[in-house]
């Protein structure tokens, strides 16, 4: 284990006696994946906001008709700090969360995250001058942080393995109908020549935040939170609900089995020695052994800065002012709601091909057509880019490059982040992740108006050489550092990293049990069970 020398277990045969997986059990794992609407919902409406003549009228102060059309727009600073004073207010929400997640629990930790997201919406709702709308994006980005560090642990943990990747994937497809939604409604409301032209976008975000915190009310615990709290009959109530079982049928003691001996083996070597400790946990090892403790942090927390890098956020945080600043689009408003409709469509190729061809080879294909499309966008603005014809098949590699991003490295980041921690640092190893898609989120929000606006660097496509570098760079990176997880439980995904390196982890099985590991007896699990839910 970490930092320790690998494990050498005879050959045995670690098949698991497995639940089907039932419609039921589809519905619940799904559901929690609507927490991606209200982040997603949340992240695109103010593309199209920032646009707006009546809010940029109300927050700046300007006649439109005594205001020189170059004038009549955000300045630079200003839109930087709307843009980006969310993402801050997520990266200490992700933090915070971590801790939450093992204290309370994962579903008290969303529905809280639910209730200081509603009361961030209600202030930015309210606004009319920079301050309170300043106020209430940070206190939003909080409750989105919350829920965004959580979402993924609680889904990673309830979903059963062979679909664990497709339901995770799930939350990335809901961020993509969130954005979808909010570029929508945005292009519905731009015209409006009163305060709805705004409130209407950013009051609407309420409405994702009630009905996910509703619905997590019905929903069971994670089962591995109540193992690490000691309370096994409370999990085996949950599990059972999940896996539509009868709590003494032999799939769900089998798994809860496997579930607490891993837990077991795990604390041996990563005790539980109080709060400082148990963050110190996740930074110890060596970073050069496979399975340790910082490797694991490093590259979940690389993972999502990796994401962040491909740039796909210019898009979608400055894709209204970007596509206006290219002249000759009539309506820049109707082009962001395209590209976010092509995220939609594109996402779910994913849930198929993360669980066929895998979480590695996905990232690396995805990285490439990335690379391909951004290079392709930035020689066409340098060397043509104020013709029509030039401006089209820019926004049209702009798609291409989008349909790689949602098919790929949006869901991909994600599904691995919830797979590689072992329970004892889940919830914080998860956190530091989550914390730093934030903590990058913040910083290209704030840099890029001051990278692409006419009044500061004036890159504009040709900011898409240094997206496209980056992706060459997550290229690299994904060859040399992302296992394969596919097709295993999160118990054998420890086992797997221990034993192998990123390169070779495809080709990894099962040769044992942590029941075997552990030295304790299992007597159903040797038993074929019978079904008893149709399997879907």
């Amino acid at each position: 284990m970490p930092g320790g020398a690998v494990t050498t277990m005879g050959t045995v045969d670690a098949r698991r006696i497995e639940a089907p997986v039932t419609f039921k059990t589809y519905l619940m794992c799904a559901f929690a994946a609507f927490g991606g609407i209200f982040f997603g919902y949340d992240s695109g409406y103010i593309s199209g906001v920032l646009s707006m003549d009546y809010f940029i009228e109300t927050f700046e102060g300007l006649d439109k008709a005594n205001t020189p059309t170059d004038k009549f727009v955000i300045p630079s600073s200003r839109k930087s700090l709307i843009v980006s004073i969310l993402s801050a207010g997520t990266f200490f929400g992700a933090l915070i969360a971590g801790d939450l997640a093992d204290w309370y629990g994962r579903r008290f930790t969303i529905i809280s995250g639910c209730v200081v997201f509603i009361i961030g919406v209600v202030l930015q709702t309210a606004s009319s001058t920079l301050g309170l709308l300043v106020a209430g994006r940070l206190i939003a980005g909080f409750g989105v942080g919350f829920v965004s560090a959580v979402i993924i642990m609680y889904m990673s943990e309830i979903a059963p393995r062979k679909v664990r990747g497709a339901i995770v994937s799930g939350y990335q497809f809901c961020i993509t109908i969130g954005l979808m939604m909010a570029s929508c409604v945005d292009y519905g409301t731009e015209h409006r020549t009163d305060s709805g032209s705004y409130r209407i976008p950013i009051g609407l975000q309420m409405l994702w935040a009630v009905i996910l915190a509703v619905g997590l009310f019905v929903l069971p615990e994670s089962p591995r939170f109540f193992i690490r709290k000691g309370r096994k009959e409370e999990a085996i109530d949950a599990l059972a609900r999940i896996r539509d079982q009868p709590r003494d049928s032999e799939f769900i003691q089998s798994e809860i089995n496997e579930i607490e001996a891993n837990y077991l083996y795990e604390i041996q070597v990563i005790p539980d020695e109080g709060y400082f400790n148990s963050w110190i946990n996740c930074f110890r090892g060596n970073i050069f052994h496979p399975n340790s403790n910082v490797r694991r942090t490093v590259l979940g927390t690389s993972l999502q800065m990796m994401q962040q890098w491909t740039g796909v956020n210019f898009v979608f945080y400055y894709g209204t002012p970007f596509f206006t600043q290219l002249g000759t689009i009539s309506n820049p408003f109707l082009i962001s709601m395209i590209t976010t409709i092509v995220n939609v469509l594109s996402t779910p190729l994913s849930f198929y091909a993360i669980e066929k061809v895998g979480r590695r080879p996905l990232l690396l294909w995805g990285a490439f057509g990335m690379v391909i499309c951004q290079f392709l966008v930035a020689i066409i603005g340098v060397t043509d880019g104020q013709s029509p014809k030039a401006v089209s098949a820019m926004i049209s590699f702009i798609c291409i490059y989008i349909f790689f991003f949602a098919s790929t490295w949006g869901p991909g980041a994600w599904v691995v982040i919830g797979e590689i921690f072992p329970l004892p640092i889940r919830s914080r190893g998860v956190a530091l992740s989550t914390a730093s898609n934030w903590l990058w989120n913040c910083i290209i929000a704030v840099i890029t108006p001051y990278m692409t606006d006419a009044d500061q660097g004036n890159l504009g496509p040709k900011v898409f050489f240094i997206w496209g570098s980056l992706c060459a760079c997550a290229f690299v990176y994904t060859y040399f550092l992302i296992p394969e997880t596919k097709g295993l439980t999160l118990e054998q995904v420890d086992k797997m990293m221990e034993e192998t390196t990123p390169r070779t982890s495809a080709k990894w099985q099962p040769h044992s049990t942590f029941i075997d590991e552990m030295g304790l007896t299992d007597e159903k699990s040797t038993a074929v069970p019978q079904v008893t839910q149709h399997e879907v």
